[in-house]
């Protein structure tokens, strides 16, 4: 791919980390920014680089679908959804609030764009996978991805369908785990940690991929390989950091779901405007 099209795709990921910033100072409540922020560079690759969607119709028969299973990251896909142009940017500003069309879980009768009202933690995978079946048989090109997060695989039900998939072949659908390696009460390895998830998935009938999730140019390659492989569904393995190009919000769980003072707002609007200078 050309370095000028992976630069434009690190600079909008840039501009949905500011918005996720702007819409965590100013949500009326804890707004998951943390969550948000680790899957950025992944769903800045969805939406404007693989997917084939048309905000002028947001109901296009034959579009991608984009599932977001660990549904309290929603800030992240409000914000693409705004800059791809589905609503307008103001909207941003009334994540959570009583009669927004954003709220603190994706809603697919009230956000233009959301193809799945998520929110319960591991039941993403088998809506993704009913549409998966349903465009299979329908004959359509459309791919089907689903992001869900390292902690929130522990939950059963994502293995129902992590078995079903394969044995449905199933090969549009991509799932993408979000391995920050943190979850809401703590570490992923302290609370329930999965020994050997890659080869699980593998063993289970998956293809795997595995990526740096902050690697612009990896994930885009990760997409394409998805979109070509036939025959199963395909799992790409992103590793990320909790709260990434926030400095203070890295690493650290605290900001799961927090609100920042206007100090720290501030101090991580500077760290992002820094980073899109040296883009």
């Amino acid at each position: 791919m050309r370095e000028s099209k992976i630069r434009d795709l690190e600079l909008m990921a840039n501009t949905i980390r500011k918005d996720i910033v702007d819409i965590a100072f100013k949500a009326q409540g804890p707004s998951h920014p943390g969550p948000a922020l680790s899957c950025t560079d992944i769903v800045t690759a969805l939406y404007f680089y693989s997917m084939n969607v048309d905000p002028k119709h947001p109901d296009m028969e034959d579009r991608d679908r984009l599932v977001l299973s660990k549904g309290h990251a929603c800030p992240v896909i409000y914000s693409a959804l705004a800059e791809k142009g589905y609503f307008p940017k103001e909207w941003l500003t009334t994540v959570r609030r009583t009669g927004s069309k954003l709220q603190g879980h994706p809603d697919m009768k009230k956000t233009p764009g959301v193809d799945m009202t998520s929110g319960s933690l591991g039941n993403g995978l088998s809506a993704a996978l009913g549409m998966s079946v349903y465009l299979k048989n329908r004959g359509s090109n459309a791919q089907v991805y689903c992001i869900l997060g390292d902690g929130e695989i522990q939950e059963g039900t994502v293995w129902e369908s992590v078995l079903a998939a394969p044995a449905m072949k199933v090969d549009n659908l991509t799932a993408i785990v979000d391995c920050n390696h943190l979850q809401s009460c703590g570490a992923v390895y302290d609370i329930q940690h999965i020994p050997g998830m890659t080869a699980a998935w593998e063993n289970l009938g998956w293809n795997v991929i595995t990526i740096n999730g902050h690697n612009m140019a990896e994930i885009v390659s990760a997409l394409d390989m998805a979109k070509g492989f036939r025959g199963k569904p395909t799992c790409i393995m992103a590793n990320t950091i909790k709260g990434k190009g926030v400095s203070y919000m890295e690493f650290d769980n605290a900001w799961h779901q927090k609100v920042p003072t206007a100090e720290q707002y501030e101090q991580a609007i500077r760290e992002l405007e820094e980073e899109r200078s040296w883009l």
